[in-house]
């Protein structure tokens, strides 16, 4: 999977920390099962790569330099204590409301907004897009936004709830197989618990953008998959 692009915008997450673990570990093997178990959990907490990336980047300079740099790092373990620093880091400086250019209020407006310009939705689903909007104009307002990651992700789940419930199986059934295919090159590769959580998120996605959508996430923005 290492030297080339990812198919798939959600396994580019995966392919961009086994690209970056190896080539500056210096080692030509690739992730472990356990290797890539810790990069779903990365995922799933919500984890932007970047900040992946700078806690690997931290731990392996600190490495090379450390009395054990002729020992080599096996394991993405190693490199665990310094992505939680990093992503304590980044939790800190999110709910202040800005980290790295992005403006939280901002982003969470334009969210709401994405949802008043959607197409094609039935009723249910343009309801519950209408209520999440509002609701999302109305914690930009606030001065409190650590806890706005977690609710974004519940709003996108009951979002794609309704949608689907309009659209039907068939659709879901297209959606499905769709994804099975773009997925297909890293079925050998990753183990079948990390291959169902990259095609849960890439029908996500593929269902939302159907109707003019983004991920309902601080995470998918400005490019972040």
């Amino acid at each position: 999977m290492s030297g080339g692009s990812a198919a798939d915008p959600e396994a580019a997450y995966y392919q961009a920390v086994e690209e970056y673990f190896v080539s500056r570990r210096g080692d030509p093997l690739f992730l472990s099962n356990a290797d890539w178990h810790r990069v779903r959990k990365w995922r799933e907490a919500g984890l932007p790569l970047r900040i992946v990336l700078r806690g690997i980047r931290d731990a392996l300079d600190a490495h090379s330099h450390g009395w054990s740099r002729d020992r080599p790092v096996k394991s993405l373990a190693y490199c665990a204590p310094e992505v939680e620093a990093a992503r304590e880091r980044w939790e800190r400086a999110l709910a202040l409301g800005r980290e790295d250019g992005l403006e939280a209020s901002g982003a969470l407006r334009g969210l709401a907004d994405d949802l008043d310009r959607a197409v094609g939705l039935g009723p249910k689903a343009a309801a519950t897009a209408a209520r999440i909007g509002r609701e999302l104009r109305q914690r930009a307002e606030g001065r409190d936004l650590a806890e706005v990651s977690a609710w974004l992700t519940e709003r996108e789940a009951e979002l794609l709830e309704a949608i689907r419930a309009e659209e039907g199986p068939t659709r879901e059934a297209a959606i499905a197989a769709e994804v099975d295919q773009a997925l297909e090159p890293y079925r050998k590769r990753m183990p079948a618990k990390v291959l169902a959580q990259l095609k849960g998120e890439s029908m996500a996605r593929r269902v939302l953008e159907a109707h003019g959508l983004p991920r309902l996430s601080l995470f998918h923005l400005g490019g972040e998959r």
